[in-house]
């Protein structure tokens, strides 16, 4: 018997378990903030200090992983309002790719001033183009 189907929200809660689980298995420590209304997922705790990291969940072709790098704040099931993620608001983008079951980690610095999506590579681009890709290998530390 087949799974039901997962919708945005839930998702979005096992994206936050997935990434939760791999970097307490690394070693760190994270803690959850409370309520809905934060522009991240979980507080990342390091050497460095405390780390916001917003969550997002994608599924891959096999090829190129697409991040969202924005959200949309819902009422009634329309959309009120579109936010894209920057440096000051976060930390850190991680992508739970469900296709690979597999957590990647992007620095704040690359969303600029604010970015629709970001791109991984998991395999080389079909026209050879090696310049500007970012690889999924590369990401996968934080």
């Amino acid at each position: 018997m087949q799974p039901p189907a997962l919708n945005l929200k839930a998702k979005g809660d096992l994206a936050e378990l997935k990434v939760a689980t791999d970097l307490l298995s690394r070693g760190y420590k994270i803690a959850f903030p409370y309520g809905e209304d934060w522009d991240y997922d979980l507080i990342l705790c390091c050497e460095r200090g405390l780390e916001r990291v917003q969550v997002k969940y994608t599924r891959s072709d096999g090829r190129v992983i697409m991040i969202r790098c924005r959200s949309h704040s819902l009422t009634s099931g329309r959309v009120r309002a579109v936010k894209q993620y920057t440096a000051n608001s976060v930390d850190w983008i991680a992508a739970y790719d469900a296709t690979s079951d597999r957590c990647y980690y992007l620095a704040a610095d690359l969303l600029g001033t604010g970015r629709s999506t970001l791109s991984l590579r998991l395999a080389p681009s079909r026209n050879g183009q090696v310049a500007r890709i970012r690889l999924a290998t590369d990401h996968t530390e934080i």
